[in-house]
């Protein structure tokens, strides 16, 4: 089975797109295959691009991005094995409108290491959307050693 994710934040703009683009990378980098998308629980930006900070943050660390904004959709509960969700907001949202025939394991993404969440880098400069690209990666790697010790 291939385990697929959906990492969510509000815009689907900054911390998801990021998420998504991290954890491929490093999945990949470590010989995994697995599925991953992003959505936001809100959908202020749907078709748009990520945040041009979150493109030059993720071309400074040479991880490949390309994403266009979506919104989280009740199919999605269903579509993952787990949805992880950037901070508690989000999370609270997700949780208030997953569907009964849920299938989705749905967390806090920071859940996997510390249970801290992902700050919304979106009012920051650079350097936010650079911590949270490191942030990412620990999550990343956290999140696929649990993965790998189920399997």
């Amino acid at each position: 089975m291939v385990v697929s994710v959906l990492i969510v934040c509000l815009g689907n703009i900054c911390r998801s797109p990021m998420g998504e683009a991290v954890l491929k990378e490093v999945a990949s980098k470590r010989g995994l295959d697995i599925t991953v998308d992003s959505a936001g629980t809100a959908g202020y930006h749907v078709g748009e691009d990520p945040d041009e900070r979150t493109i030059a943050t993720c071309r400074k660390f040479k991880v490949p991005i390309n994403h266009s904004s979506r919104q989280v959709n009740k199919a999605d509960f269903t579509r993952f094995s787990y949805i992880l969700a950037a901070d508690e907001s989000n999370l609270r949202n997700l949780d208030s409108i997953k569907p009964r025939d849920a299938t989705a394991d749905v967390k806090l993404w920071g859940s996997y290491l510390d249970n801290k969440p992902i700050a919304d880098p979106y009012y920051d400069s650079i350097g936010g959307f650079e911590a949270c690209y490191h942030q990412c990666v620990n999550l990343s790697n956290a999140f696929l050693d649990k993965i790998a010790a189920k399997e």
